[in-house]
């Protein structure tokens, strides 16, 4: 028989891994705001940039007038600013471009 105390150690990783998962974002030349199921990851422009979020990589390919191409987990979508494309199970939203950054929010896609 399992004591009590043993059981709530066996549960606790799973209790623990999605707070895990909120703490893992971060990247290269951007700022990430994560909760559980979607983070908004503001890019910096004329650089590099990309971010390790909700399990898969974010990257700022290019940002031609309204349009703002990513690479989601390996997969290239462009959207236009104030709408939002389906990529890799993920719903991507370009929120704002400006000349210094892109923010986007990314969620899981249900």
């Amino acid at each position: 028989m399992i004591s009590p105390v043993r059981r709530r150690l066996a549960v606790l990783p799973f209790v623990l891994l999605p707070f895990a998962a909120v703490a893992a974002c971060g990247g290269e030349n951007t700022k990430t705001d994560c909760n559980l199921n979607a983070c908004t990851v503001t890019f910096d422009r004329g650089v590099d940039a990309s971010a390790s979020i909700l399990g898969i990589k974010a990257e700022l390919v290019a940002v031609q007038g309204n349009n703002v191409t990513l690479k989601i987990g390996g997969q290239q979508v462009t959207v236009p600013v104030g709408e939002s494309e389906q990529s890799e199970g993920f719903n991507v939203q370009v929120q704002s471009v400006t000349k210094e950054n892109v923010v986007v929010r990314i969620s899981n896609g249900g």
